[in-house]
C-alpha cells in the first residue's frame, strides 16, 4: 500500500471515530425553524392566510396534523364589541435592547403523559413565559402571558386565544406564529424558545430527583395531586398538576381519614383561581429550577445533566446547546429574588356561547414602563 492510500485511510478511520464520538458526546436536542424574518412578515401582516394548517405533501402530513389546533373559532358578531375587547393588544412602542427567550409549554399529550391530565386532540401552548434580559443593566424579567388572553391573530385575522396561535400553517410553524403575536403584543422581539409538553415538563422535575413546593393551605384537585400545609419536595406528575389546576380546592379543619382509609375531611374550591395564578405557580416553578442550577459544581457537570434531557425540549435551531448550556450555568451567579416577575394585566370576560377569556386592561407598552421596562 502506497502512502497516499494509507493517508486516505487514517483519514477515513480519525473521521469515523469522529463521527462516532459526536454522536455519542453531543446530545442530539430536537430543533426547529426559527426565522426572524418570517416572524417580522407575520407580525407585519405581509404574511397571512385563511387555513390554520396546510398539508404540502406527506412527508410533512404527520408533523402538521400533530400541531394542528382543533378549537370552535370565536365569532364576536358585533364589530365594535369585538374592537373593544382587542384594543389593547397592539404595543404603542417598540422596546429596544432586550434579549428575549420564549418558554412554550404545549398541552400536547403523548400516551406516557400524565394519566390524570386525560388527552386532548392536537396542541396550544399552555403555558407562555417570556424570559427578558436588558442588555445595557442586565435586569432581568419573567412576563407571564395567560393563555385565555384574547387577541388578533396577526396571520389569520381571526380574534381567538393567544395559546391557539401556536399553531402551523402558511404563515410559519407554532413558535413563529406565536412569537409574532407576541411581538405585535409586546413590542418586544422574541429571540429564542424552548418548548416542552406535559411529558417533557415531568422528565424535567424528575430529573432533579424532584421539586420543592411550598403552600400555605392543604390543597388538592381531585386524585391529581394534594399537597399539605407547608413545605414538601414532589414528582414531576405532581408539580404539572399543581401548575395547571384550575379547580384547586382547600381543606377546611383538620383532615379527617375513616377506619377505611378513606378521605372524609371537608374540601372547598379555592377563592381566586384563574390563569393569573397559574402564571404565579409556573413562575415559582420556573426559578425553583433555576436554583436549582446551583448545585452544579462544574459547567461540564451541568453540561452533561442536560444531555439526559435531550428528548424533554424542543429548540430553535439557532440556539445552540452550548449557548444554552452557559446561559443556565450564568444564572448561578443571579439573585433570583432579584428577577422581576410581571404578569399581562387583565380582566375576565365571558363570551356570548359562554366561554371565558381575558381581555388586556391597559396597553403593554404603558404597563411595562410602570414596571422599569422601557427603552434607556
Amino acid at each position: 500500500m502506497n502512502n497516499q492510500k494509507r493517508y486516505l485511510l487514517l483519514f477515513v478511520v480519525i473521521f469515523a471515530i469522529g463521527a462516532l464520538a459526536y454522536s455519542i458526546l453531543v446530545p442530539s436536542f430536537e430543533t426547529t425553524d426559527f426565522d426572524p424574518e418570517v416572524i417580522e412578515d407575520i407580525s407585519k401582516g405581509i404574511t397571512t392566510t385563511s387555513t390554520t394548517s396546510e398539508i404540502s405533501n406527506n412527508e410533512d402530513s404527520e408533523e402538521i396534523n400533530n400541531e394542528e389546533v382543533v378549537e370552535e373559532p370565536i365569532e364576536i358578531v358585533d364589530e365594535d364589541t369585538a374592537q373593544q375587547l382587542i384594543k389593547f393588544t397592539v404595543a404603542d412602542t417598540s422596546l429596544e435592547n432586550f434579549t428575549t427567550y420564549l418558554i412554550i409549554g404545549s398541552d400536547k399529550r403523548t400516551a406516557n403523559s400524565s394519566a390524570s391530565r386525560g388527552y386532548v386532540d392536537g396542541q396550544r401552548a399552555d403555558v407562555i413565559i417570556l424570559g427578558i434580559i436588558n442588555e445595557q443593566n442586565s435586569d432581568q424579567y419573567l412576563l407571564s402571558i395567560p393563555r385565555d388572553l384574547l387577541v388578533k391573530n396577526s396571520c389569520t385575522k381571526s380574534i381567538e386565544r393567544i395559546n391557539t396561535t401556536y399553531s402551523k400553517n402558511d404563515c410559519g410553524n407554532s413558535a413563529e406564529n406565536l412569537a409574532a403575536n407576541i411581538q405585535i403584543l409586546t413590542g418586544l422581539t422574541v429571540n429564542h424558545f424552548a418548548s416542552f409538553n406535559f411529558e417533557g415538563f415531568e422528565d424535567i422535575i424528575d430529573s432533579f430527583g424532584g421539586i420543592e413546593i411550598c403552600v400555605d393551605k392543604t390543597q388538592r384537585e381531585g386524585f391529581s395531586f394534594e399537597l399539605q400545609k407547608g413545605c414538601q419536595t414532589v414528582e414531576g406528575s405532581t408539580a404539572l398538576n399543581w401548575i395547571v389546576s384550575r379547580n384547586t380546592e382547600v381543606l377546611v379543619g383538620e383532615k379527617l381519614v375513616d377506619k377505611n382509609g378513606n378521605d372524609i375531611s371537608e374540601w372547598k374550591k379555592m377563592e381566586g383561581v384563574s390563569d393569573l395564578s397559574r402564571n404565579d405557580r409556573q413562575q415559582y416553578i420556573i426559578l425553583q429550577l433555576l436554583d436549582e442550577i446551583k448545585d452544579f459544581r462544574s459547567l461540564g457537570e451541568l453540561n452533561t445533566f442536560i444531555t439526559t434531557l435531550e428528548d424533554a425540549f424542543v429548540i430553535d435551531k439557532n440556539l445552540s446547546i452550548n449557548n444554552a448550556v452557559n446561559i443556565l450555568w450564568n444564572f448561578r451567579e443571579t439573585d433570583l429574588s432579584n428577577i422581576n416577575k410581571l404578569s399581562i394585566p387583565v380582566d375576565p370576560y365571558e363570551l356570548d356561547d359562554g366561554r371565558q377569556v381575558l381581555i388586556m386592561t391597559e396597553n403593554f407598552t404603558n404597563y411595562a414602563e410602570s414596571k422599569g421596562l422601557k427603552n434607556s
